[in-house]
């Protein structure tokens, strides 16, 4: 999918303003009249990131914590005032958001590769814990854990166990809530 800059401004020049400057650095653009537009049409699975208005008319901030207590986590870039907007900061800011948000999701697919039982092993190996003592705690043959480490190392491209313990650091990786079952870890 292409990625898409949300465009959520109030003030309808302001908003167009901002389009046509994305638009011109070859940037794919959605523009909403306010959060209850962006709500309705925002389809999760569309990389990308989010443009809010945060003046006082404008509903940025309350939007922005409606997404967080609708678990929506997405890159976003705060604008404050149009007068304050220098174009070629604003399209840094984006650029990054956007290569945030490619990072992220690509971090959620190999996580979303673990299975349960190599979560349970993941966490002990980033505790320091040698295959033997995982083994034991887990009830599984010493095999069975080189195993599941293997297919861990594969499936978060990691080629040791520092690195392992630098993506969960990095990445917040965590076991999934329970109501979450069948997805065994997860981004916070």
């Amino acid at each position: 999918m292409t990625e898409l800059i949300h465009v959520v401004v109030d003030d309808l020049r302001f908003r167009d303003s901002l389009r046509s400057l994305l638009e011109s650095d070859d940037l794919a653009v959605a523009s909403y009249t306010g959060a209850a537009d962006f709500l309705e049409r925002y389809i999760p699975e569309q990389p990308g990131c989010l443009l809010l208005d945060v003046r006082p008319t404008g509903k940025g901030l309350q939007l922005a914590e409606e997404l967080l207590r609708r678990g929506i986590r997405m890159p976003t870039v705060f604008i404050a005032a149009p007068a304050d907007v220098d174009d070629e900061a604003l399209l840094r800011r984006v650029r990054g958001a956007l290569i945030n948000d490619a990072v992220a999701r690509d971090v959620s697919r190999r996580v979303a590769l673990l299975n349960a039982r190599e979560v349970e092993v993941l966490e002990r190996m980033v505790g320091g814990r040698r295959n033997k003592a995982i083994a034991q705690e887990l009830g599984i043959a010493v095999k069975a854990v080189a195993f599941h480490r293997k297919r861990i190392m594969h499936k978060l491209r990691a080629k040791t166990v520092a690195d392992l313990a630098r993506f969960v650091v990095e990445h917040r990786v965590s076991r999934r809530p329970a109501r979450a079952a069948g997805r065994a870890a997860r981004m916070i």
